[in-house]
C-alpha cells in the first residue's frame, strides 16, 4: 500500500514540476517574442496593430519656436507594446524585440506667429494630419553597432504609409541616442511621464 502511495506522490510530484518547468519556458518565449518583422532584405515591416498598443505621450517642438526649423516639427505619438512597458518598469531596461512606433502629426493649421491657433478650449496646439512614422527595435545582435537598437523611418508627406524600412544610418538617429540617453536604455524617457518615474 505504502509503495503505491509513494509511486502515486511521486507521479504527481512530477506533472507539477513538468507543468511548473513549461510555463516558465512560456514565459520566457513571451518575453523574447517580438511583433517585428523583417522581410528577406532586411527591411522592416510596420507592426500591425500598433494604435492599440499603451501610448506613452506626444512630446512636439514646432517649427514656429524653433526659428522655423525644427529638427522634429511634428506631435510625436509614441507607442510601446504592454508587455514590454510592464518589463521596463520592473528592471529599468526593455526586453530584447520590444519596438517602439512613434507616428507624426503636423500642428494644424497655425494662426498665429508661435504655430498656434484658437479653439474652444483655447490657444494652444493640435494635431493636423498624419506625417510619417519613425521605429526603433531593440535586438542587441542585429544592432549592436548602435548600442543594440535599430532606427527605421517610413517614408512620409504621403498617405499611405509604405510598407517597409530600411534601417536608417547611424548618423541619422542612433548618434543622437547614443550621445544623450545612451543611460536609459537609449530612450528619451524623460519625455514620457511613466517611464520617467522609473528613473526618479
Amino acid at each position: 500500500m505504502n509503495k503505491y502511495f509513494v509511486a502515486a506522490v511521486a507521479g504527481i510530484a512530477l506533472v507539477v514540476v513538468s507543468i511548473a518547468v513549461f510555463n516558465s519556458r512560456s514565459v520566457a518565449a513571451q518575453a523574447t517574442h517580438s511583433s517585428v518583422v523583417f522581410d528577406a532584405d532586411g527591411k522592416m515591416k510596420l507592426p500591425t496593430g500598433y494604435r492599440r498598443w499603451v501610448f506613452v505621450g506626444a512630446p512636439v517642438t514646432p517649427n514656429a519656436l524653433n526659428n522655423g526649423e525644427a529638427s522634429f516639427p511634428e506631435f510625436h505619438h509614441v507607442y510601446v507594446e504592454a508587455k514590454n512597458l510592464d518589463a521596463y518598469l520592473k528592471t529599468g531596461s526593455f526586453p530584447e524585440g520590444t519596438v517602439f512606433v512613434k507616428e507624426l502629426t503636423r500642428v494644424l493649421n497655425p494662426t498665429f506667429p508661435d504655430g498656434s491657433r484658437t479653439e474652444p478650449s483655447g490657444r494652444g496646439f493640435f494635431n493636423g494630419e498624419f506625417n510619417g512614422i519613425d521605429l526603433t527595435v531593440k535586438d542587441s545582435k542585429r544592432f549592436a553597432k548602435t548600442n543594440g537598437w535599430g532606427f527605421f523611418t517610413l517614408v512620409t508627406i504621403r498617405w499611405p504609409y509604405d510598407e517597409t524600412a530600411t534601417e536608417a544610418p547611424a548618423t541619422q538617429c542612433a548618434g543622437c541616442h547614443i550621445t544623450f540617453v545612451s543611460k536609459t536604455d537609449m530612450t528619451w524617457v524623460q519625455f514620457y511621464p511613466m517611464l520617467r518615474e522609473k528613473h526618479n
